[in-house]
């Protein structure tokens, strides 16, 4: 079944205008939105991310149980072969938490590099995406962070700060806001974006971006042609 895309073609003419404007690659910030794409990309994301805590030990598990109770006859109490049983004080759990399950969902590149695109659109598209000359701060101080923020106009809001590289100075500066959170232009993702309301990138990480994610397409494009000639 083929999904309809949310966007219309005047907003995408929009999008391909504002791209333009900004001076912005359209491969990447001009991508009409697949919701259901977007969704199931970032539900994967979410589930890779889990972490299985919760543990119960099944009859198989718990100590004990190595002798039975009392014999199979003529104590006219009811057969038991194990004090471990679950319907026993003590025994083993059913149908309980195992930290053994996998949440895991293996997803294609393509779709995720799709998505992201996606996402990356509709962050220029809502005018959540705001484009600096670089994101540096010298000293690794909180006061320094929210001057920058509020040079950049985002005042006690959710915001994903993308850097070209690693700046330690820079992710110090910003590790004691609660809403802002860092990360590096090549470990871009859906659900990290989906997760803050402003997107902050400087012309640097945007390269980084189509070093990243275009030549990993063109690469991608190129084995196939190399498939289809052999």
């Amino acid at each position: 079944m083929k999904t309809t895309s949310l966007k219309t073609k005047k907003e995408t003419s929009t999008a391909n205008e504002m791209a333009k404007k900004l001076g912005l690659p359209e491969e990447i910030f001009s991508v009409p939105l697949n919701a259901d794409l977007v969704h199931q990309i970032t539900v994967s994301q979410m589930g890779n991310r889990r972490q299985s805590i919760a543990h119960t030990k099944d009859r198989a598990e718990v100590r004990g149980g190595g002798i039975k109770p009392w014999k199979q006859k003529g104590t006219g109490r009811a057969r038991h072969g194990s004090n471990r049983s679950p319907i026993w004080v003590g025994g083993g759990i059913t149908f309980g938490p195992r930290s053994d399950k996998i949440w895991e969902r293996v997803v294609p590149k393509k779709m995720k590099r799709k998505a992201l695109f996606m996402v990356l659109s509709e962050k220029l598209n809502n005018n959540l995406l705001i484009l600096t000359d670089k994101i540096l701060i010298d000293e690794s101080k909180t006061k320094k962070a929210l001057e920058f923020l509020k040079k950049n106009s985002i005042k006690n809001e959710s915001c994903l700060v993308v850097l070209p590289e690693l700046n330690r100075n820079t992710i110090l500066a910003f590790a004691n806001l609660p809403k802002v959170k860092t990360i590096q232009a090549k470990d871009l993702n859906c659900l990290d974006l989906l997760s803050c309301k402003y997107l902050l990138i400087d012309k640097a990480g945007i390269e980084k971006i189509k070093e990243t994610f275009l030549s990993l397409k063109e690469n991608s494009l190129g084995s196939e042609e190399e498939k289809q000639v052999n």
